[in-house]
């Protein structure tokens, strides 16, 4: 089990938001926390105490007032710990290699790959092409619905019709390194975690999975590890001292690390 970072960007500013609430109509969210540090700041704070495949998000779209600052802050981050970051948030076939080439170890993505509903195999063979499976994360962030767990885009706005599965993890991990997958109902809310989305993720092991969302303590943690035998790796964000809450940033990595 790795603790691996988070650099959410929002409006220019690295913050933490309750999940599912960002709107594209009027750059609005819930904010649990806005940092009055920048990107790059994160970036080396992450880089000293040696944690790698930690990620950075862009939470604008491209037409957004705020989507120049927002990406250029993630390219900062990026330039001050070069092969320690992943990035995603509008990453197409188009201009992943951009983001690999300021420093990121691994491009995330979700929209450009699950289009109409569906998954797009053309977009995805697209990135396998333009960057390589080794660099590709997909980001299968997932809320319940009618008893299962359906992969959202468009910043979690928009349900598709791909319910996580064991089937579907097998078949998406031929194209990619690894998966980062968020509970988005949980996200932000410092109300534990998805369990039944744990013992899911627990039960599959063909390659790296991040979770996220919901952890709020240690021994949220230890279920995480539990039920995933060690191989699920976490990120915590809104519960971290780091970003305004009450678990130790320190005590979390040793924690994870012992």
């Amino acid at each position: 089990m790795e603790l691996r970072p988070c650099i959410d960007i929002h409006n220019g500013k690295v913050k933490q938001l309750v999940g599912g609430s960002v709107q594209d109509q009027g750059d609005l969210a819930r904010e649990n926390y806005v940092s009055k540090e920048d990107a790059a700041w994160y970036a080396r704070c992450f880089a000293q105490k040696e944690l790698k495949n930690g990620h950075v998000i862009l939470l604008n779209k491209k037409d957004s007032p705020y989507y120049e600052e927002t990406r250029r802050q993630a390219m900062e981050a990026l330039r001050a710990y070069p092969g320690g970051l992943q990035v995603g948030g509008g990453i197409t076939a188009e201009n992943a290699k951009e983001y690999l080439d300021v420093g990121a170890s691994h491009v995330i993505v979700t929209s450009y790959v699950f289009q109409h509903g569906t998954i797009s195999f053309e977009n995805l063979y697209r990135l396998v092409e333009a960057v390589g499976r080794k660099k590709l994360v997909l980001d299968l962030s997932c809320r319940r619905k009618d008893g299962r767990y359906y992969i959202v885009t468009d910043r979690w706005q928009k349900y598709t019709q791909v319910a996580l599965s064991e089937d579907i993890l097998t078949m998406l991990a031929s194209f990619c390194d690894e998966f980062l997958i968020h509970g988005v109902d949980v996200e932000g809310r410092q109300s534990g975690i998805e369990e039944e989305l744990i013992e899911l993720l627990g039960r599959w092991h063909q390659i790296p999975i991040t979770y996220a969302g919901g952890i709020r303590s240690f021994e949220d943690i230890d279920k995480i590890r539990r039920a995933g035998n060690g191989r699920i790796h976490i990120t915590i964000g809104s519960a971290l001292d780091l970003y305004g809450g009450n678990l130790s940033f320190e005590e979390a990595i040793r924690y994870t690390q012992k």
